[in-house]
């Protein structure tokens, strides 16, 4: 169905319909069932749901007088004009196309949804669809009567009118329409309530809602009101939008800052002064996470950049430093890459076990003794490897176990936290080694016994070679067929560790009065363990010996000139030369 009701409906196309006939508004369109100028009844065609139609009954319409009434004053409007119209137009009278014809009976064939009703003429009475039909509904019944049912449903060409009588107030196109959104309108205003217009009319009595019983409405007012609150809502969005926009500007500064800006930093080298521990394993964010937190630089970002860009900056190496507070990333850099600023607990080569807890107690601030009796009662706590010798004539079991290296031994820490560390480190070297195939190869009793050889060319030699030629010399001693020293070591340096000193010269009354295991002028053999703790080429020498058979050195010199015989009479020559050092 169009807007103006045009269709298959029970009453005649609208005039303002611009489909209305061929002349416009002047021209006449006949009527179903009628030529156009003629005055001849067209015959209509019989309807075959009309006597289907007549058995059906419904229930009395409470809307048909009504509806009688308004098509009565419709047709009283309008049937004369159109009758005045026509004999202008044509010269004679012509018969009003909408007038009753003899006749002609309006048919209902059904409903107004079906397509098929027949055209009314104006001026005769709508038959009633809902009127009483004989054997339909009770008339006294109202179905619609009640406060709750919802009003009966119109007909096509009537709900257009039903709706002029709901809005009386003709709409104007031309005319802006009042927004009543909360946000446009104001949230001020209560609920139901028009707001107040401060440009009403002086002489009228102020009230907004007598004009409307008037059907008019304030348009300047209206207008005005609707500046004003468009031009909050403007101020508002305005508002909005300059906030969102800062916001997003502020987060984009920040990321870009974080992204693309230098980090924080110190400027300057720093002042006082602060132990740091780097420990072993660190790496470049994991050092700057420490000094950020003693207080050395200000920002870990920026550490690691100074790191990336010194050549140097990959060689930080795991320790203890002395740095200085708020330095500046670069200054901290270097200051780490100088020796002086190392402050690493250091273990030199073939250094004895008695001098590494007195150097532990001097460096935690501890009484003197505090490290060797935890040494003493606390030796198989620390980490030591199942392959340790349990003799009771070890002097020591942590001999040979305080792996010679840096540590990071801090103030305030414990003796016991700085032992387990060394031995650890001991055991990582270690067992690097193959020290089960090195005792077979030699015939020693085990990884022990490789470990007591290489402490001993440590306590002796001075150079990678002077270890290798010195420890053959022990092999070839050991052997069951040496007939040269019966399996005497004969070694200085075995003694020194027994007697806790460094001589290097010993007397012969002083070589044979002294029975303990650890004399190997005495005992045959190998010592009951380690005498120092041997580095990292002394232990390979133990692994890898000359071959060349010697079985006899001196220091020539006293101290740094080791010279090596194969035979008896070399060794004499050899001592000839070191006694006349005297």
């Amino acid at each position: 169905m169009t807007e103006y009701g045009r269709g298959p409906g029970s009453e005649p196309w609208h005039p303002e319909d611009p489909l209305y006939g061929d002349q416009g508004w002047g021209g006449q369109q006949a009527a179903h069932g009628q030529g156009q100028y003629g005055d001849q009844q067209q015959p209509y065609p019989q309807d075959p749901y009309a006597q289907q139609n007549q058995q059906q009954s419904y229930p009395q319409d409470p809307y048909a007088q009504n509806h009688q009434q308004y098509q009565q004053q419709y047709d009283q409007q309008n049937q004369q004009p159109y009758a005045q119209q026509n004999q202008q137009q044509y010269g004679t009278p012509q018969q009003d196309p909408y007038a009753q014809q003899p006749g002609a009976q309006p048919q209902y064939n059904g409903g107004w949804d079906t397509g098929q009703q027949a055209a009314m003429p104006y001026g005769a009475e709508p038959q009633d669809p809902y009127a009483q039909q004989p054997g339909g509904y009770d008339a006294s019944q109202d179905y619609y009567g009640t406060p709750e049912a919802y009003p009966p449903p119109q007909p096509p060409g009537r709900r257009d009118a039903a709706a002029e009588q709901q809005q009386p107030t003709e709409w104007d196109p031309d005319e802006p329409q009042e927004e009543t959104h909360p946000f446009f309108t104001g949230a001020d205003e209560p609920a139901g309530r028009e707001p107040r217009d401060d440009d009403d009319d002086p002489d009228d009595d102020g009230s907004r809602a007598s004009r409307r019983d008037r059907g008019g409405s304030d348009r300047r007012g209206g207008k005005g009101k609707k500046k004003s609150r468009s031009g909050v809502a403007c101020l508002v969005v305005s508002v909005v939008l300059v906030g969102g926009l800062g916001g997003v500007s502020y987060v984009g500064y920040t990321f870009w800052k974080k992204q693309f800006g230098a980090p924080a930093d110190y400027a300057g080298t720093g002042t006082g002064e602060v132990e740091v521990e780097i420990p072993e394993g660190s790496l470049g964010y994991d050092i700057a996470n420490i000094l950020r937190k003693k207080g050395v630089i200000k920002s870990s970002d920026a550490f690691v950049a100074a790191q990336n860009d010194n050549p140097k900056g990959k060689l930080l190496q795991a320790g203890v430093y002395l740095m200085k507070k708020e330095m500046s990333a670069a200054s901290a850099i270097n200051l780490m890459l100088d020796p002086k600023s190392q402050n690493a607990f250091v273990i030199p080569e073939g250094t004895r076990n008695v001098e590494i807890y007195a150097k532990i107690d001097e460096r935690l601030e501890l009484e003197k003794g505090t490290t060797a009796k935890i040494a003493k009662t606390k030796a198989e706590s620390l980490g030591l490897p199942d392959w340790v010798d349990d003799n009771p004539d070890v002097k020591d079991p942590l001999e040979g176990f305080l792996y010679p290296a840096a540590y990071p031994i801090a103030k305030g820490s414990k003796p016991e936290d700085a032992l387990k560390r060394m031995v650890t480190r001991a055991n990582k070297e270690y067992g690097k080694l193959d020290l089960e195939a090195a005792a077979k190869k030699h015939k020693l009793d085990g990884p022990w016994q490789v470990i007591t050889v290489a402490s001993l060319v440590q306590a002796e030699g001075k150079t990678h070679d002077d270890f290798r030629k010195m420890t053959e010399v022990v092999y070839n001693r050991l052997k069951p067929s040496n007939t040269e020293t019966n399996q005497l070591l004969q070694f200085d340096s075995a003694l020194n560790y027994l007697k806790n000193q460094s001589n290097i010269k010993i007397s012969e009354a002083e070589t044979q009065e002294n029975n303990d295991p650890y004399n190997t002028y005495k005992k045959r053999g190998l010592t009951p363990g380690p005498i120092s703790n041997p580095g990292a080429d002394a232990l390979a020498a133990a692994l890898n010996p000359t071959t060349d058979g010697w079985l006899y050195f001196v220091a020539t010199d006293g101290q740094h000139k080791t010279e090596f015989a194969k035979t008896y009479d070399e060794h004499l020559r050899l001592k000839k030369k070191f006694d006349a050092l005297d």
